[in-house]
C-alpha cells in the first residue's frame, strides 16, 4: 500500500479535490462533453425502460421520504436521496448501461443520479449539474484504474464501492464544494461504500441496488461535508483506507488519480452497450450472430468451445451447469452460454431476450448446453474485450470466428444516432410514445443549457 503515495502532508483526496473544485465547463474538451451528453441520453432512456419493472415499483413505493425530486417515469416525488436511489437502480436495472474499457465498471448509474438530485433539490442550474456529471464520470474512471480487478477479487462490487466516491464527486461539484469540503465528502463516502457479490449465487436484485445506493451515499456525503463534519482526508491512501479495505491484495497505482489531470480524460473511454447483458459477453454474441448468418442450424452444432480470459470465468461461466440453465431472465444476463445461444436464434440480446419465459426456452437452453470455455492465457481482458468461438459440427466440420473488440467501445463506438435510437426504443419498452421519449432525450442532451432542473418534473409519469 505504499506505491505512488502523495507528498508528505498532502493526502491524495486533498490533491484531487483541489483539481475538482476548480473544474469549469469552459475547460472541457468537446469529445468529453459529447460522451457525457450521450451518457445522459442513454441513462434517461434506461430509466423509462425500467419504470414498469417490479423492482422499481418496490423501490419507489417503499422509500419512506417524499420530496420535490424526480424519479424519472414515476409520479411520486421523493427526497433527493430517494430520487438518487431510484434513478440509479433504474439506469442499471436491466444491465444495459454504460461501461469502461480497460478497467470495467459502470459509470453513469452512480454519478448522473447524484448530480441531478443535488441540482434539483437545491435549485441549481443545468450547467452545474452537467459539470457534476463530468466530475463524477471522470472520478469513477480514474479510481477504477488504481487497483483493477482487485475489488472484485475481494468479493465486492466496484459499482457499489467506487460508485459512492464517484457520486460524492458528482454531487460535490454540482453543489460547488470547495477543496476542503470535497476532500471531506470523499472521507465520508468511503465509510458509506458497500456492495457484495453474493447476488451472483441466485441472480438476486441486490446488484441492481448497488448503483442507486452509491448515488445516494455520495449525495449524502457531499451534503454533510458542507457542515465541516470531520472525515479522514487519508480515505484513499491511508493505512486503513479505501483500497486497503476493498482491494487488500492489490498494490494500488495511485498515479491514475492525478496523472495529467485536465489533459487526459479517462471518461472519454466510456463505452455504450448494444446488448442488455454482461459487457464482456458482447463480442461472443457478435460471433454467434455471424455464425447464424452462415446458415448453420442449431441441430448441426455439436459443441462450441470459447477461448476466454480468466477474469471472466467467475461471473459469466461458472458454475457452468447453472449458467447452462439460468433460473431467471435476470440471471440469464450473466450467463455466457445463454446470451450466446439467444443471440444465435434472435440476432439480438436486447430487453425482450431476457424475460423469465425466454430464459426457460428449451430450444435456447439446448444450444446453451453445448457451449463451454477454455482459459486463454493470451486473452487481453481487461485491456480489451474480445470474442472467440470454436465450433464443431455434427458432420465433422470446424468453424472459427473471432470478434476483436466490443462494439460500442473506443474501437467501434456507437454513434449519437445509435444511442438516441436505443433510448427511443427503451422508452417505448417502458410504455412511452415516441414523441414523449424524444422530449426527454432532447432535455437530457441539453442539460448544460437548462436554467434549472424544474423541467425534470415533466417526465415524472
Amino acid at each position: 500500500m505504499t506505491a505512488n503515495l502523495p507528498p508528505p502532508g498532502r493526502a491524495l483526496a486533498e490533491i484531487y479535490s483541489d483539481w475538482l473544485s476548480g473544474l469549469r465547463l469552459s475547460v472541457l474538451p468537446e469529445q468529453l462533453r459529447q460522451v457525457a451528453s450521450l451518457d445522459l441520453i442513454d441513462a434517461a432512456g434506461l430509466c423509462i425502460a425500467a419504470r414498469n419493472e417490479p423492482y422499481m415499483a418496490q423501490i419507489v413505493s417503499g422509500w419512506d421520504s417524499e420530496g420535490p425530486c424526480t424519479a424519472l417515469g414515476h409520479a411520486r416525488g421523493l427526497d433527493a436521496a430517494g430520487a438518487a436511489v431510484a434513478n440509479g437502480i433504474a439506469i442499471h436495472g436491466e444491465d444495459f448501461d454504460d461501461t469502461l474499457e480497460g478497467a470495467p465498471i459502470r459509470v453513469g448509474a452512480m454519478t448522473i443520479p447524484a448530480a441531478l438530485a443535488a441540482a434539483q433539490r437545491c435549485g441549481l442550474s443545468g450547467e452545474r449539474a452537467f459539470l457534476g456529471v463530468v466530475a463524477g464520470l471522470e472520478t469513477v474512471c480514474r479510481l477504477n484504474h488504481i487497483a483493477p480487478g482487485a475489488i472484485h477479487k475481494a468479493g465486492f462490487h466496484p459499482v457499489g464501492v467506487i460508485g459512492a466516491l464517484g457520486a460524492a464527486a458528482a454531487a460535490g461539484v454540482t453543489l460547488g464544494l470547495d477543496a476542503r469540503q470535497q476532500a471531506r465528502a470523499f472521507g465520508l463516502a468511503g465509510s458509506m461504500a458497500s456492495g457484495i457479490l453474493e447476488y451472483l449465487s441466485e441472480g438476486a436484485w441486490t446488484k441492481r441496488l448497488h448503483p442507486g445506493w452509491a448515488a445516494q451515499s455520495g449525495l449524502r456525503a457531499a451534503i454533510l461535508a458542507r457542515t465541516e463534519f470531520f472525515a479522514p482526508r487519508t480515505v484513499l491512501d491511508g493505512p486503513h483506507g479505501f483500497f486497503h479495505a476493498f482491494a487488500p491484495t492489490a498494490t494500488p497505482d495511485f498515479t491514475h488519480l492525478t496523472h495529467r489531470l485536465g489533459a487526459d480524460w479517462y471518461a472519454e473511454r466510456i463505452a455504450f452497450k448494444p446488448y442488455a447483458c454482461g459487457t464482456m459477453i458482447h463480442p461472443y454474441i457478435d460471433c454467434m450472430i455471424r455464425l447464424a448468418a452462415t446458415g448453420i442450424t442449431a441441430d448441426e452444432i455439436s459443441a462450441i468451445t470459447c477461448p476466454t480470459g480468466e477474469g471472466l470465468v467467475h461471473r459469466l461461466w461458472e458454475p457452468l451447469a447453472a449458467k447452462h440453465n439460468p433460473p431467471s431472465g435476470y440471471a440469464a444476463k450473466f450467463s455466457m452460454p445463454f446470451c450466446m445461444a439467444v443471440g444465435f436464434f434472435d440476432g439480438d440480446a436486447g430487453l425482450s431476450q431476457f424475460t423469465d419465459a425466454r430464459a426457460a426456452d428449451p430450444k435456447v437452453l439446448q444450444l446453451a448446453s453445448k457451449i463451454s470455455y477454455v482459459i486463454d492465457p493470451e486473452n487481453e481482458y481487461p485491456r480489451n474485450y474480445s470474442g472467440h468461438i470454436r465450433v464443431e459440427t455434427t458432420n465433422g466440420r470446424r468453424i472459427a470466428l473471432d470478434q476483436p473488440h466490443m462494439r460500442g467501445g473506443v474501437r467501434e463506438p456507437l454513434s449519437e444516432g445509435d444511442i438516441r435510437a436505443k433510448a427511443i426504443a427503451n422508452c417505448r419498452h417502458g410504455g412511452w410514445p415516441e414523441d414523449r421519449a424524444a422530449q426527454l432525450i432532447d432535455w437530457a442532451a441539453d442539460l448544460s443549457r437548462q436554467p434549472d432542473l424544474s423541467g425534470l418534473a415533466a417526465f415524472a409519469i
